[in-house]
Parts: structure tokens; sequence; C-alpha cells
């Protein structure tokens, strides 16, 4: 006889046994074991929104295991992840296992650690049915709102679409950018730079800044040449020195919000690759000498808070490693922002003493660089400040004031550590400026004036767009991720050079939303209905009140937009490229098949021309001296070929760069990634050469493609992409029995399966 655990992922079972010890079992659900079935609806309307949860097919054996152990054990403990989906997970396990109310013992671990384990074990409790009906409700309000929009996406604009309560908002959200961009008026301004000289081998560069009166902006260029006129021939002079001192705090620890942007910005990791890593890292990973250890805790929360042991143990480390003045006098405490929930610590390692280096032979590329950045940060907002010596010195001629700006580190303090990324990074600083005095004469060597325009608002990226949806309060911590990918993965948002912007497809569908269903999709609305879901989960709502309010209103927006649009098919507009058919002259377009995205002629069916979208690199073919084009594999891996590809069979992983190589004069290569990357040259023949193993490059698993070469199967998509889209709609009625299931197909982990909810 044994007490059973039951927790979702192997890795985490792997884990906790290791630190329970005989006398426990513990089992993996692999997720979610039952759902409402993806063939219908699965909600009785006429009797309260009841759902009709039903085994997930394929897991039979499972739930035939998981049965058998728990009638022979004394205990069952239900430890799923600590949050509504996990308390759902919890829930569904109770009911379908049979198990009585007086036999389950709920426990949640907010770090797989042996510590947090242990206690959590002996302090078991009931399910929380508040939190279940939270999750409950959402998972109707997706279901609803994707099986019921879908099939009118599909009738009026195209088969296989679908719309979501979440993702629909998001993708507005980007398309709103989209229009604020296209309606922006730029401006002109000007700006000026003096280059001044104390003497031969001194000189500093001051910008204009106003007069002696104020400040001035420069809005034309006829106030650029009356300054111009008024300071050529004047005599400079510094007129003040300011010297100052600037303090910089440290970033709060990551949330998971934050821990998406960072990642995103600085390991240019997409939300969903972050998340799966960080699951990784909480469910136990193997590390040498020690076992399966969970490394972080919980990644899905909204809250700042750290355990008083966590930080202190962060003081310790620090003041160890780097000396007692990176300590402050008391523990930084950071502020969750208004309406976050605060179940959880920040994210954070479960053992600071375990450094990045410590465990980096045991890690994956991802894992090691993930860990690190959480660690780092940690580690970081318990550091005193950097301490900054500023310097400003204005110079005068003419009665105008130019300005110059230094700035150096006096104290290093967290930035020792880590310095947070931006979406929008700083000029960097001028250079320290030489030792002056007031009323200290300058020389003039050279004024450049300079004409610039506004710029319109920046498209989102991952990172930013994430950052708006948790400022506008669209979604929580568990559907960052999960939104933002749907949007990109069915097309309606693509990213060029790491923005996002809106294909005609999500502008066309986003259009008809607006006209039709005002409530669904706007950002207030959504917000506020993750407020009333938060309200179910405190006991203050009860969540058929909600659902029937939600579908009252709904239902008739359906009704009014069937009627509005009974006659009207919607189409959406091609875009067009830059690229010219060769075959006919006319300017092709971009279309949507099987395998992605293409270049089509619109004099389809005289013409016929089709071919993948490229995009020219520097640097030629080392084969046969040809243009090299940046392509995509059908799993959406950058490659780079030959222009004349079949011809010519040269591809690679490696980026073609503008430098040549000094002793055959060919194109030189660098690693793919972000930052400054060494060149190196690919020509066998040539003494330079850098054979592919000595590169640093990770191999590819066999589903990324182990070969460059594999890559230019790709370059037939695009006629097998034509032919497919001609056929979609038939395909499309063999692949569902009702038009909707299709449209709320989703992508769903690994560990929480096909139940994860994600419709909207």
């Amino acid at each position: 006889m044994s007490d059973l655990v039951i927790v979702e992922s192997l890795a985490k079972a792997k884990t906790i046994e290791k630190y329970l010890g005989r006398g426990y079992k513990v089992k993996a659900s692999m997720g979610h074991l039952r759902d409402l079935p993806k063939s219908k609806m699965s909600i009785d309307f006429e009797h309260g929104f009841e759902p009709d949860y039903q085994p997930i097919k394929g897991k039979e054996n499972i739930i035939s295991d998981l049965r058998s152990e728990a009638k022979k054990a004394d205990n069952i403990y239900l430890a799923t992840d600590p949050d509504r989906e996990g308390e759902a997970i919890s829930w569904h396990l109770k009911e379908l296992l049979g198990i009585p109310d007086d036999r389950v013992l709920r426990v949640t671990f907010n770090e797989i650690s042996k510590k947090v384990v242990t206690e959590g074990i002996a302090h078991p409790r009931a399910i929380d049915q508040n939190l279940v009906d939270a999750q409950q409700t959402r998972r109707l309000l997706d279901r609803i709102v994707g099986y019921r929009l879908s099939p009118l996406l599909w009738r009026k604009i195209r088969r296989g679409l679908s719309a979501g309560r979440v993702q629909s908002v998001v993708t507005r959200m980007v398309v709103d950018r989209e229009e604020e961009r296209r309606a922006f008026v730029p401006e002109e301004y000007w700006s000026i730079d003096a280059l001044l000289r104390l003497d031969r081998t001194h000189s500093f560069t001051a910008r204009f800044v106003g007069d002696t009166d104020g400040k001035i902006d420069l809005t034309c260029e006829d106030d650029v040449d009356t300054v111009l006129r008024a300071v050529e021939n004047a005599a400079w002079k510094v007129a003040a020195i300011k010297d100052g001192t600037k303090h910089r705090s440290p970033a709060p620890p990551f949330n998971t919000s934050t821990l998406q942007q960072e990642a995103n910005r600085k390991l240019n990791m997409q939300a969903r690759r972050t998340m799966s890593v960080a699951q990784q890292l909480y469910e136990g990973v193997e590390i040498a000498g020690q076992g399966s250890v969970g490394l972080i805790t919980y990644m899905r929360t909204d809250s700042l808070r750290l355990s008083d042991d966590a930080v202190a143990a962060a003081r310790g480390l620090i003041a160890s490693r780097y000396g007692r003045e990176y300590v402050p006098s008391a523990p930084k405490v950071y502020r969750t922002r208004s309406g976050a929930q605060d179940a959880h610590e920040a994210i954070r390692p479960t053992d600071v003493n375990l450094t990045p280096e410590a465990v980096r032979q045991s890690l994956t590329n991802d894992q090691y660089r993930l860990y690190k950045m959480i660690w780092s940060r940690f580690l970081a907002c318990q550091m005193e400040n950097a301490v900054y010596d500023t310097q400003a010195v204005d110079v005068e001629a003419a009665g105008y004031i130019f300005r110059a700006n230094s700035q150096r580190v006096r104290f290093a303090g967290f930035t020792a550590v880590y310095e947070e990324g931006r979406d929008d990074p700083e000029e960097e600083q001028a250079a320290r400026l030489p030792a002056m005095k007031p009323e200290q004469p300058l020389e003039l060597g050279e004024l450049k004036p300079e004409q610039h325009f506004t710029q319109p608002p920046a498209r989102y990226t991952e990172a930013s767009l994430i950052k708006a949806m948790e400022e506008r309060g669209v979604g929580r911590p568990s559907t960052y991720a999960p939104s933002v990918s749907t949007i990109i993965d069915r097309d309606y948002v693509i990213k060029e050079n790491r923005n996002l912007r809106p294909t005609p497809l999500g502008e066309t569908i986003t259009n008809m939303m607006k006209e039709h269903f005002t409530d669904i999709i706007d950002v207030e609305f959504t917000a506020n209905m993750e407020r009333t879901l938060d309200g179910i989960e405190e006991g203050k709502s009860a969540w058929r009140d909600v659902l029937s309010d939600f579908y009252d209103g709904f239902e008739k927006e359906l009704a009014d937009a069937e009627k509005a649009l009974e006659n009207e098919r919607i189409r959406v507009p091609d875009e067009e490229s830059d690229e010219i058919c060769e075959l006919c002259g006319r300017r092709m377009v971009i279309k949507n098949g099987r395998f992605g995205r293409f270049l089509a002629c619109p004099g389809y069916p005289e013409c016929k021309n089709t071919k993948p979208i490229t995009e020219p690199t520097p640097g030629v073919c080392p084969k046969c001296g040809g243009r090299i084009l940046k392509k995509k594999s059908r799993n959406k891996y950058t490659y780079y070929g030959c222009e004349h590809f079949p011809d010519c069979d040269f591809m690679t992983w490696d980026v073609p760069t503008e430098e040549t190589c000094p002793s055959c004069g060919g194109t030189l290569f660098k690693l793919s990634g972000r930052g400054q990357r060494k060149t190196f040259c690919i020509n066998e023949k040539c003494a330079e050469f850098v054979p592919e193993d000595k590169r640093g490059y990770r191999r590819r698993t066999s589903s990324e493609g182990t070969e460059p070469a594999e890559a230019a199967k790709d370059d037939k998509t695009a006629k097998r992409s034509a032919k497919s889209t001609k056929t979609a709609a038939k395909t499309s009625k063999t692949a569902a029995k009702k038009p909707g299931t299709s449209g709320a197909k989703r992508t769903s982990s690994a560990r929480r399966g096909a139940g994860n909810g994600n419709e909207g």
C-alpha cells in the first residue's frame, strides 16, 4: 500500500518522486484526460450551460492505469499546477477516476524543491471549486465564441477561418496600430550639431537647444538658417557647467509578461518557446550529481512578491560574490500592479546558489540562456543601484545655446550582473567631455544641420504586444503566449524583422467584427470579462449567471450579423508585392496556401506563374556567382540559397555578409542570431576555410532538417501551395463534419494536451 500523487508531466513526476521517497508513487496524467469533444458544441444551453465532458481519445491506457493505481492507494494527492487550469485538471481527474471527496487531497507547489514539496504534501486542501468554475467559464466562453463565429467566417469570407474571444481582440490591437501608422502625418523638425575644439587634441560635439530665454524648436529650414547665420562667425564660449549624480534602480524580478518580453528582446525567443522552456525548468531537469531538479519557481504569475528566504539567500550570495558594497541596507520590495493576482511569487531560481555556470553542462542551450536570464534578473533586483556621474555643458554663441552631455559609471551596482532590455534602445551616451571651465573660449570646427521627420507609432513586436495586453487587461499570464502564437499561426498577423504586421485577411476579419460584433472585438469589454472571471474565482459571481449574461448579448449580435450579411460575400484583397511576373509583366500578389505564403500571378488562370517569397542578401553564391536569396523552410526556419536553384544547389544556414575574404575574395558568412558574430569563409579551397563543426553552430534536430540542402525542397512549395489553395474548400469538407470545428483547432502544449481551452 502506498500514497498516489498525480501530476501532469513525466518530468515533474520524476522530480517529485525523488523528493518524496518510499511510500509514494507519482504518476503523470500527461495533461488533460477529458474535455469538450471537438466534433460538436458540447454545451447544453437549455440546462444552465451544462458542459458535456468526454475522455480524450488516445488516453484510454493512461486513464485505465490511473484508475487501477487509485484503487490501491491509501491517499490520493492531486498535485497539478497551482493555477486555474491546474485546479480544473485536478477536478477532472477526481470526476473521471471516480475518487470520493474524502479521499481527494489537493496540493500545490510554487516551486519543485524538496522543502516545498514535503510541506505541500503535509498540508493538503480540498479542490477549490471557485477556481474550477472560473476556468470552466473561460473554457465555455471560448467554445461558444469559437464555434458560433467560425462558421459565419467560413460562409462570408473564407473556409477554414476561425475567430476567438481573446485572439480577435489581440488581432484588433495589431490592426489598430497599423491604422494609426497609415493615418500618421509626419512633421518636419531640424537639429544642429556643432563640432567644437578646446585645442588641437580636445574636441566635442554640442547640439542646439535654444537661446538664453529657453528652448526653441527648429521646425523648418528658415529657422535653421537664422541660427546658422547668427553663430557662424560669432564667438563661442562655455556658458555653464552642471555636474550631477544619477541613480538607476534595478528592474523588478520577472513575472510571466516581463519574462516573455525580455526573452523576446534578448534571446529572440517567441513567447510560446519561452513558456515551453520555462515549464521544463520548473518541472525538473537532470543535473549531474543531483538528479532531477526544479530550477525555477512557477512561471505563470503576475506577482512581484519574493519570499523572505529567497531574498536572504540572494543577499548572502551578492555579499560573498561581489562584496558588501553591492548589498543594499534593506531588501528591495517591489509592488505588484493594481488588479494583478498575487497567488504565487515572482519567477526566480529555486536555489540562487545553483549558478548558471554550475548547471550549464546539464542544460540545453535554450534552457541555459533562459535560466541565466532569470537567475541574473533575480540577483540584480536585490543589488544596490547603479550610480553615474553626469555632466551637462552649455555653450553660448550669439545668444544661442548648444548643449553637450556625458555620463560615466561611478558604481556599477546591479549592472555588474544584469541590465534590462528595451523595445526602444536609448541613444549611446557620448564620450566623456574634456575638462572645461565657465567662460572658456571655444573654436568652432563645423556646423551640421540635419532634417528629420517625426515617426509613426512603431509596429508591435511580440514583446511590446504582450506588454500592451498586460497593461490593458487583455488575457492573463497563461493566455499571453497562446494568443500571440495563434494570430501568427493563422496568418492574421505576420512577422517582418521582429515586427508584427496585420495581413489583409486579419484586417478583413477585424473590420467585419468591428461592424457586427462590437462587444467581442472591444478591448475594454474583454478586459472586463477577465475581471468577471476573477470575480468567479473569488466567489463573488456565479458562473452560470456570467455565461447567461454574455450569451444573450452575443446571440443578438450573431443574429443581426447573419441578417445584415445575408447575401454578401466579403472579399479579402490581395496583398501586392514588388515582384514582377517574368511571364506576363503583372505585379505579383501574395497568397496563402497549405505550406505558407507564396507569390502568385494575379492573371490566373491565363498565367499560372508562382514562386516562393525570397529576399536578396549581400554577397554572391560561391558556386556560380549568382545572388544569394533569403528563404524560409516549411518549418519556418531561415536559410540561404542561390537564385539559380535548381541549376545551382548552393544552400546554407549561415548568414551572408557584405565582407569578402582577404584570401579568395569570396563572400564571408556568419552564424545566425542577434549580436556581433565573427565572420568566416565557407570556400573549401580557401586557406581561410572554416569547417562547419568549427563554426559553433548547433546541430539541428531531424524535425528542423539536419542538412541545409533539405530546405531546397521548399522551393517547390509554392507550386503545391497554389494547387492546394484551389482545392481548399473541397479538402475542408472532408476534414470536419461541422463548420466551426476546424476553425476552433488550436496548438496545445505536450504537457496539457488537447484540453488547454484555447479556442479563444
